[in-house]
């Protein structure tokens, strides 16, 4: 993390446990009442860590390795009572907690640590002191929170390293997941076109009907890999939106156009004359309305109604399609928009999943409901462009 950004949130983390000037002056104050004890409380810490098996496992280089550490912790104490708390020395802190969770060392044997070396250290103040009861009160308070605030730093370096390390585990899962999507999409026509391939190779004397019917095969195989690739391509690289007002009505029938139903699909339209335009990136948002509209075709192959709604209810637009298909399966109805997840025999699972995506870059949501046999619906939100014209 950037050194600026964390003595920020040090900054910040200070003014909420209300660390002050005079807090600073006793710490300074208890700063070589504490050192006494220095080196007793690190062997004490150390004897402790290799008695324990959770601890004492990250202990991979015997006796040398504990000196070692037994010198960091001296000058970890050292710097805690130093009175310097600028950037690097947050920095510092920071690295002690990120370091702890490269050795695999759970952050809860750390808290229980610190807790043991803020007992021993407010332990000997309390015997070295020679003040009033108040100010031993008053300076334990500041040590108290100088030691909170430590802590605080080593926390967020857990939660940093750990987030850092999901997201990790979690994009080499999505690729791992993605490449045997694509496998199992490319396999299957490349598989057709192989065989096509070797009929055109190998059969003796075959007639143009067959040679036909082959290169056709190979035709439509290539297209459905292409349209693959072409899935993946808008999936992984949409460009940022160019956020302009559009006319949402024009927009669907453009859709509508390009994706046309067959005979046995009625389409309803429903529009009203008031409806404002929307502010997003058009090309985009024919991409995903696109995808949508495809599937609503797709889940009615005997024929159905595919019914458009548009309204502009406040500050947003919304459309809403309809099919009467078959619906998706309750168990399905939170997977949908997941990549990669289908309910197609032959469906790569990237339509729905591209739709949110654009929807999330252009500030808009999408929301689904369906009934089994009775279709579905898929409603998009989008901002709405007041008081603009439509394009």
């Amino acid at each position: 993390m950037d050194i600026h950004e964390l003595f920020q949130r040090y900054t910040i983390l200070q003014n909420y446990v209300g660390w002050s000037a005079e807090d600073l002056r006793r710490v300074r104050i208890a700063a070589p009442l504490v050192r006494a004890a220095f080196r007793d409380l690190i062997d004490n810490f150390y004897a402790a860590i290799l008695r324990h098996p959770q601890t004492r496992r990250v202990i991979t280089g015997g006796q040398e390795q504990v000196e070692r550490l037994k010198g960091t912790l001296l000058a970890w104490l050292e710097e805690l009572v130093s009175g310097r708390y600028d950037a690097d020395y947050v920095q510092r802190r920071w690295k002690v907690g990120y370091r702890h969770v490269e050795i695999g060392l759970s952050q809860v044997y750390t808290n229980v640590a610190l807790s043991r070396l803020r007992l021993g250290l407010v332990r000997q103040l309390a015997e070295a002191w020679q003040g009033s009861a108040d100010e031993l009160i008053q300076t334990t308070a500041a040590l108290h929170r100088l030691l909170d605030l430590d802590l605080a730093i080593i926390e967020d370096a857990y939660q940093s390293a750990y987030a850092a390390r999901l997201q990790e585990s979690e994009r080499l899962a999505a690729i791992g997941q993605m490449a045997g999507g694509v496998a199992h999409e490319l396999r299957n026509p490349l598989n057709v076109i192989k065989t096509s391939i070797y009929y055109l190779l190998n059969a003796r004397n075959p007639s143009p009907e067959k040679k036909m019917e082959h290169l056709g095969r190979i035709e439509k195989q290539v297209g459905l890999a292409d349209a693959v690739i072409t899935a993946l391509t808008n999936f992984a690289r949409m460009p940022v939106p160019e956020m302009q007002p559009f006319d949402v009505a024009a927009c669907i029938r453009d859709v509508l156009q390009a994706n046309s139903a067959n005979e046995k699909v009625e389409v309803a339209l429903d529009f009203p004359p008031t409806l404002p335009p929307a502010l997003a990136d058009r090309d985009q948002v024919l991409i995903m309305l696109g995808n949508i509209v495809r599937n609503a075709l797709e889940a009615m192959p005997s024929g159905g109604r595919l019914s458009i709604a548009a309204r502009g209810p406040g500050d947003t637009v919304e459309i809403a399609v309809s099919d009467t298909g078959d619906g998706i399966a309750p168990e399905n109805l939170s997977r949908v928009m997941q990549p990669l997840f289908s309910t197609k025999p032959r469906g790569i699972g990237l339509g729905l999943a591209l739709a949110r995506g654009i929807l999330a870059k252009n500030h808009g949501r999408l929301e689904v409901a369906s009934q089994v046999g009775r279709g579905s619906t898929f409603t998009v939100s989008l901002p709405a462009a007041c008081n603009v014209e439509p394009s």
